[in-house]
């Protein structure tokens, strides 16, 4: 079971107060400012699907890829539970370090930090190599990361999260730890399930890595891929990246 496993089942709980519609509108502007005609997009690490369902609606004709059999059975579960007219998206099983789908896009997405789960140097220039192997020429890649500047200011501390629907209460406790040497945070989730009905309580225990990254790495990796930066922002706002600035969105050029 890959990390996301058990996680999955809870995860558009734990997320629903996730602003995805206001990420997709940002992610459809930056679209628009970067390459006007876009009609493809191919979404690395798609997870449950939400930003992809989002995107179609806008327009986009919409790929996702996740390794996660758990988390595309909700997203295939979302796209079929849909009354509206059908939308122009498919999901595929893949890891985002070596799937080749054979056909390129005019835009690839990798959204929610998924670059910062890959925590090597190999696990990055894999990743950016299969995101510059389905870029249509004059294509461009958007990526949101965790940003070490803000990082290292603003340490990563104990968050308590506490959500509930008809059915289950979840809490979940984030506790982090960090390994400067990596430029890592193990962020371990203890995550308790309480049954409404029943009142029985299921316990999952689950270790997220999440690598915060540097320009000027992310540069150099870039380049070995034949990309390059031509935007960096803060995700959402769109100021410039600081040391408050722990979520940076870069859109890279083939």
């Amino acid at each position: 079971m890959t990390v996301f496993g058990s996680y999955s089942r809870y995860y558009n709980l734990l997320y629903r107060d996730k602003d995805y519609a206001g990420e997709a509108e940002h992610v459809h502007s930056l679209i628009q400012s970067h390459f006007p005609g876009a009609k493809t997009v191919l979404d690395l690490g798609c997870g449950t699907g939400r930003h992809d369902l989002l995107l179609a609606g806008k327009g986009y004709s919409m790929t996702g890829v996740d390794i996660s059999e758990e988390m595309l059975a909700v997203a295939n579960s979302q796209l079929s539970s849909l009354s509206s007219q059908p939308l122009s998206l498919n999901f595929f099983q893949g890891d985002i370090r070596t799937v080749r789908l054979d056909k390129t896009f005019d835009v690839v997405v990798s959204l929610f930090h998924v670059m910062s789960y890959q925590i090597t140097n190999k696990d990055l220039t894999d990743a950016f190599a299969t995101a510059s192997a389905h870029l249509a020429p004059g294509g461009i890649f958007i990526f949101d990361c965790w940003y070490g500047p803000a990082v290292l200011t603003d340490r990563p501390s104990v968050r308590v999260k506490r959500l509930e629907d008809e059915q289950i209460i979840v809490t979940r406790i984030a506790e982090p730890v960090m390994h400067p040497n990596e430029n890592v945070v193990d962020v371990n989730y203890h995550v308790f399930v309480r049954d409404k009905a029943s009142g029985e309580v299921a316990e999952l225990k689950e270790t997220h890595r999440m690598r915060y990254l540097f320009r000027p790495e992310i540069e150099v990796l870039l380049r070995e891929t034949g990309m390059s930066i031509i935007s960096a922002s803060e995700w959402m706002s769109g100021r410039k990246p600081g040391f408050d600035t722990w979520g940076v969105c870069l859109v890279v050029k083939g």
